[in-house]
């Protein structure tokens, strides 16, 4: 019930702030680019065109919910609202649990919006995404937001003040995005050559962005990519019961970062 309620505040409190429509229209922007991305090339299975695709929004999304998440929460501590909503009969889990399905909303909202809108403008030019490439990129991205999410929360609850959020935010979004390929290699340089391939999938069930962008690259078909090191992967991900590991694999990943987020919130 506490969950249901903070929920419905955190989408109002979501859809006032300022960040929600500049980050709307940001999205709205890239996916238009995304969208004069794919009329250069038909999206069918995996191509050069649909890998810039999902990298793409590999960059924007988790930077996005990391920033507009995490101010929320430190804004409720900036602001006093916390100490105020403390004095009710309410758990740390229900009110951290309230803003993660908020944010969720309204994060979800915001992408819908973008890719609407690119298939409203798609179809008028006589260019748009095919329902299955519109669907798939909507469904690759909530499952970035619903992940990084976790993070923002955790990035939230440990930060004093909104400055320590966006430092904290970026370097976290600089170290899973950009620089997690130069330093996982180098890392892997250093070790034996036989440990190379069970340290490479552990890796990568320690970065949300690098399992979600495997499991889709090998749905689209494009799993040879990764090379012989992922051969079970692609077993598993290609078996009936891949989308079932996948999605336990996700609810348990969101499930372990909203326990850190709920411990260190309470040890504050």
């Amino acid at each position: 019930m506490h969950i249901q309620l903070i929920a419905k505040r955190e989408v109002k409190v979501g859809f006032r702030n300022p960040w929600s429509y500049s980050f709307l229209a940001l999205f709205t922007l890239f996916s238009l680019g995304l969208l004069v991305i794919q009329s250069q090339s038909y999206m069918d299975g995996y191509t050069y065109s649909t890998g810039t695709m999902l990298n793409l929004i590999l960059y924007l999304l988790p930077l996005m919910t990391m920033l507009l998440s995490s101010f929320s929460l430190t804004a409720e501590k900036e602001e006093g609202n916390w100490q105020l909503l403390s004095t009710y009969a309410m758990t740390t889990t229900s009110f951290l649990f309230g803003k993660y399905v908020g944010q969720a909303i309204v994060l979800i909202t915001i992408v819908c919006f973008g890719y609407g809108l690119s298939g409203v403008a798609g179809v008028l030019l006589g260019k748009s995404f095919s329902i299955t490439a519109l669907l798939f990129l909507l469904g690759f991205s909530v499952c970035i937001i619903l992940l990084f999410l976790g993070i923002a929360i955790v990035i939230g609850a440990v930060s004093k003040n909104r400055w320590q959020a966006l430092t904290m935010g970026i370097a976290v979004w600089f170290f899973l995005i950009l620089a997690w390929p130069t330093l996982l290699i180098s890392f892997l340089s250093f070790v034996p050559y036989t440990w190379i391939k069970p340290l490479l999938q552990i890796a990568s069930f320690l970065n949300p962005a690098e399992f979600v962008r495997i499991f889709s690259v090998a749905r689209l078909g494009g799993g040879s990519i990764f090379g012989p090191e992922y051969y079970k992967w692609m077993y598993w991900i290609d078996s009936p019961l891949g989308d079932v590991l996948f999605v336990a694999l996700s609810l348990g990943w969101i499930g372990l970062t909203m326990f850190i987020a709920i411990t260190a919130w309470e040890r504050r």
